[in-house]
């Protein structure tokens, strides 16, 4: 499989939420800008620089897609030839196929399905367990990868078995902005095999949870042996097999990354490179406001040349506040929100939009306060000519 798994289907976004989203519902795609899956993909990558987490969470779930759309596939061909279930003893399969349910992609992520969804997947890695000799038609499914990711005896991964490919680029669908070319599952032409289950999962083991990966993430040791032992001795490729990595991952993304996205984007607008160029054109214009105000005292100026210290006072307290609270209350209220240095989007998400302009009314008040008592002081203020 040497293109990258394309993203879940997009979730309807909920227009009336009146509170912050949940992680769940960002990865479903449940949200608008900017608390979206593509803004904290871009936070995952350039601000907690831990994107390979949210890259695994998200192949994983399009690999327990992919095991999906091969059950369905197995369905239809089941009809296709339903005159030949007798000779080929496949009543079993059949009814096993027909009880697993609808195998439709579930409306939320792994987290966040109800008790008869994961009862759904739950039966769905069995079926393929028991499967998976005979549908593979060959032995793949029950012996050892060729591919091994550990030597027999060291138990550290072997030089020159990671297969060619699976180290691949990083998400193209997020890296350039562009939405994937979807799979036509109910495509003859595109239907999905199970050496593709298979692929798959070798291809989320090598690239992500091996030692020496180049997008190895961290976890618990014994969860990645019961993983290698699983795909590499047991020859497993069902959704199961990381499910509690998937779970894991979750919990981590939650824990660590999602509390600073949400008041990096929902209570601000800006990126750290363009707060920091905002405070270095504060200090300047602050001091050249200091600088012309000490200057206008000392040489006993008029007020009315004195009110030209209104520009540098305005710029340097603007650009100070919008560092501090990491927003920029013009481009706030006019619903712009930057995703990366000097790129903006709409701020489509309502309540994120409402507490944004609240914050931003919040920050100018500030400035404009500041501002005028800085300026009335020093114009105001008896001059004395050395």
């Amino acid at each position: 499989m040497a293109d990258r798994p394309d993203l879940p289907s997009p979730g309807i976004p909920d227009l009336n939420r009146s509170r912050l989203p949940t992680l769940g519902e960002v990865l479903n795609r449940n949200t608008l800008a900017p608390v979206d899956l593509f803004s904290f993909y871009i936070y995952m990558r350039d601000i907690q620089r831990s994107v390979d987490y949210l890259d695994f969470w998200l192949d994983v779930t399009q690999h327990t897609s992919l095991c999906r759309h091969f059950i369905r596939g197995l369905r239809r061909s089941m009809l296709l030839n339903t005159p030949d279930l007798e000779k080929t003893g496949s009543k079993r399969s059949s009814y096993v196929l027909d009880h697993i349910g609808d195998m439709n992609d579930p409306s939320g992520p792994v987290t966040d399905l109800d008790k008869n969804q994961k009862l759904k997947d739950q039966q769905l890695s069995a079926y393929l367990r028991h499967d998976k000799g005979t549908t593979a038609g060959n032995a793949n499914g029950s012996h050892h990868s060729p591919q091994s990711s550990y030597s027999q005896h060291s138990g550290q991964r072997s030089s020159g078995d990671r297969p060619s490919g699976t180290l691949d680029r990083p998400r193209a669908s997020f890296m350039t902005g562009h939405s994937p070319t979807r799979t036509n599952s109910d495509s003859p032409a595109h239907a999905v095999a199970r050496p593709d289950l298979r692929a798959s999962a070798e291809k989320i083991l090598y690239t992500y949870l091996l030692p020496g990966a180049e997008r190895e993430i961290i976890l618990p040791q014994g969860l990645l042996n019961d993983i290698v032992h699983a795909i590499e001795e047991e020859g497993r490729d069902d959704p199961e097999v990381f499910d509690a990595a998937q779970d894991y991952t979750f919990q981590a993304m939650e824990r660590d990354a999602f509390p600073g996205f949400l008041r990096a984007k929902a209570l601000g607008n800006l990126v750290p490179p363009s707060s920091f160029v905002r405070l270095c054109i504060g200090l300047l214009a602050m001091f050249g406001g200091f600088w012309g105000a000490f200057v206008c005292i000392l040489l006993d100026k008029p007020k009315h040349i004195r009110c030209w210290l209104i520009l540098p006072f305005t710029v340097g307290v603007y650009s100070i506040s919008s560092q501090q609270y990491g927003i920029d209350p013009v481009l706030a209220l006019a619903g712009l929100s930057e995703y990366t240095f000097m790129n903006w989007s709409r701020i489509r998400e309502p309540y994120v939009r409402t507490l944004l302009n609240k914050r931003a009314l919040m920050v100018l008040f500030f400035t404009v306060l500041l501002g005028v008592c800085l300026i009335i002081l020093f114009i105001f203020v008896p001059g004395h000519r050395l």
